[in-house]
């Protein structure tokens, strides 16, 4: 499975692996650089998992859903987080509604609910309201941990 990214000099769509998502690559038809993701990805359960087996960064999971006003407030703060940490972690934003089983995996009871992972495990979990400065932080600490040989 693989993210679809849109080149922004040619337009040419271009598959980026889960493994690459923080990575600059090349695009296929130009070859100028397709920078590191570098916004909210919306993911359903397949991509979550294989995000989550394969990315070398750390990942930020934003569960929401469309009537929640605190996740309509959460959205730009998410969003500032994954620009400002592109190429160093992954953000993806899972509609609660729409995902009962990744909800139900991590004990997801309110909402917004964030979520880090790194190397496939919990690093972190918090629900409610919080900022890009705590996101950030949450990331930044889970990427020090130490990685397996």
């Amino acid at each position: 499975m693989a993210v679809i990214r849109a080149c922004t000099h040619c337009g040419q769509k271009n598959r980026i692996p889960a493994t690459h998502l923080a990575d600059t690559g090349r695009c296929g038809a130009c070859k100028n650089a397709l920078p590191p993701v570098n916004e909210p990805l919306a993911a359903d359960t397949a991509l979550f998992d294989e995000i989550l087996q394969n990315a070398r960064v750390p990942v930020l999971v934003d569960f929401w859903a469309d009537w929640c006003g605190p996740c309509r407030m959460a959205a730009p703060e998410v969003a500032r987080t994954a620009a400002d940490l592109a190429g160093q972690a992954i953000v993806l934003k899972m509609d609660s509604d729409k995902h009962h089983d990744l909800a139900a995996r991590y004990n997801v009871r309110g909402i917004p609910n964030f979520l880090v992972l790194h190397n496939g495990k919990l690093v972190h979990q918090q629900a409610g309201l919080v900022g890009h400065d705590q996101m950030e932080a949450w990331l930044r600490s889970a990427a020090t941990v130490s990685t397996p040989a």
